[in-house]
């Protein structure tokens, strides 16, 4: 079954933040990353399973994708994906979700 592909407005500012830094040293590194991203997403259009779950949270519907040294974090849903995040691997997810949820 085909699932909708939504982006939250966290990820597609994690995404953008990525971007705009990597394009700091090399434009067409950044274009290309952004489009391994892009393309990882879509593939979850019909394989939305094929990510780990991520070990912090313990949830079946919340995944991800590693992406070179980064995590895709997304929940699928029935008839639709919600990409979560983009984090760096060497950051503490569990911690900055509880800063995120404490709102400082």
């Amino acid at each position: 079954m085909a699932r909708k592909i939504v982006w939250s407005y966290e990820a597609t500012a994690d995404l953008k933040t990525l971007a705009e830094y990597i394009n700091r040293d090399s434009p067409s590194y950044a274009a290309a990353f952004v489009h391994e991203i892009r393309d990882a997403s879509r593939s979850l259009r019909e394989f939305s399973k094929r990510g780990r779950i991520v070990p912090e949270f313990a949830h079946t519907n919340i995944r991800e994708l590693l992406v070179r040294e980064y995590r895709l974090i997304y929940y699928i849903e029935k008839s639709r994906v919600v990409i979560l995040g983009l984090i760096h691997g060497r950051r503490d997810l569990k911690s900055l979700w509880e800063k995120e949820r404490s709102g400082r």
